[in-house]
């Protein structure tokens, strides 16, 4: 998967598949994007607290009101989704957003990731009714399917594997919008499947199905030693737990990751467009440009990047040297100057712009190939429809501010 030679400056449609060089960078046309009815699945990627959430329900508000049929999946705990939706709670089945203005045909529907509900449907779906009876109870499922580091990133593609096989069998969406999880680990939506193979492929568990999987003449004295030592340590219904947990679990994990690769291939093909979000933070960028680079070795098609909470620049042509030496000379005058703490501000903002404007300089010389599109900072966070639906006017023009 990972580490593959992209082809350099490849494009498709509307997206660009990344490589060491590429084309000039441009602005991100976002609506190109929703309009494009080849993209079938977009996918907002990036590092905590940078606005994945309300990026993904406001583009996919904005493509829904521009006559797409749309689907956002959110992996957000926090559930503001719900609350910017007017939806009092979302769960693991896609329900209408009401308010939609649905003239120009589209519809939006919106979810959030159970993730032990989608464990729970898989193990139904893959395995009898007693041997999933049997994996649903044990208490080493529970734990696997509640809290092991990387399933919630595992089943979030899962979710989207069943969501597009839906939508293609009866025509329900032509957009997937996904947020990503939370995650401080670049692109772990990524590598979830591969990290949940390693440990059910390990030795560990090969040494618990050794029994199970055959004969008694192959279970050796050192393997009698080892579940001695671990009766010892774990005790022994646990012990039998674990071993009736992976006896039991094996046969149905091939299905799981036959569905995972199925879904990568999916995420690489040319109708899923991934978009980067960041904040104007030095660490977010970094965190960006990780997501480019990763993207990249990965060939993921890349629709560009989307910096949140931009400055807005002061009106006038003051610079922040100018503003503060007027400030300086009002102060002296009149240490109370209203004029004088305005031109502060002005000084500060300036320089915050000005800051920022260079991190963004400095992203684009290293990603030249990466279109952009700035969303101003708003001054309220966004709670409604009417909050997205300006989010999606900003994202589609940043100048519309």
């Amino acid at each position: 998967m990972a580490g593959r030679t992209p082809r350099t400056g490849e494009r498709t449609g509307a997206r660009t598949r990344v490589g060491p060089t590429g084309p000039t960078a441009e602005a991100l046309d976002v609506d190109a994007l929703l309009d494009d009815r080849t993209v079938g699945i977009i996918v907002c990627c990036g590092s905590g607290g940078v606005g994945k959430t309300t990026t993904s329900a406001a583009l996919a508000l904005r493509a829904a009101e521009r006559g797409r049929r749309v689907v956002v999946l959110t992996i957000d705990p926090a559930r503001r989704l719900a609350q910017s939706m007017g939806i009092e709670a979302l769960d693991n089945t896609p329900r209408p957003v009401d308010s939609v203005d649905t003239a120009a045909g589209g519809s939006l529907d919106a979810m959030m990731l159970d993730m032990k509900r989608t464990f729970d449907e898989v193990v139904e779906a893959q395995a009898s009714p007693e041997k999933a009876k049997a994996i649903l109870e044990n208490p080493f499922y529970v734990t696997l399917s509640s809290s092991f580091a990387g399933t919630q990133e595992y089943m979030a593609m899962e979710k989207l594997g069943q969501i597009r096989a839906d939508a293609q069998r009866d025509g329900t969406y032509d957009l997937i919008v996904v947020d990503t999880p939370p995650s401080r680990s670049a692109l772990d939506f990524l590598d979830a499947p591969e990290r949940l193979s390693r440990f059910l492929d390990g030795r560990f568990i090969k040494l618990m199905l050794a029994p199970a999987k055959g004969p008694a003449r192959i279970v050796s004295a050192g393997f009698g030693l080892i579940t001695n030592a671990l009766t010892r340590i774990l005790g022994a219904q646990v012990l039998r737990d674990l071993q009736t947990f992976v006896a039991a679990i094996d046969t149905v994990f091939g299905g799981f990751r036959q569905r995972a690769m199925k879904t990568y291939a999916l995420l690489q093909a040319d109708g899923t467009a991934f978009l980067v979000v960041a904040s104007p933070e030095p660490d977010a960028l970094r965190e960006a440009a990780y997501f480019v680079e990763r993207l990249s070795e990965d060939r993921m098609p890349l629709a560009g990047l989307v910096v949140n909470r931009s400055s807005p620049a002061p009106q006038g042509d003051l610079s922040a040297d100018e503003a503060m030496a007027a400030a300086e000379r009002l102060r002296a005058q009149d240490p109370t100057s209203l004029t004088a703490g305005l031109l502060r501000l002005h000084a500060d903002q300036t320089r915050l712009v000005e800051r920022e404007s260079a991190l963004r300089a400095g992203f684009a010389r290293a990603h030249p190939q990466v279109a952009t599109t700035l969303v101003p900072a708003l001054a309220a966070d966004v709670h409604d429809l009417r909050g997205l639906r300006r989010i999606g006017e900003l994202l589609a023009d940043p100048a519309g501010s």
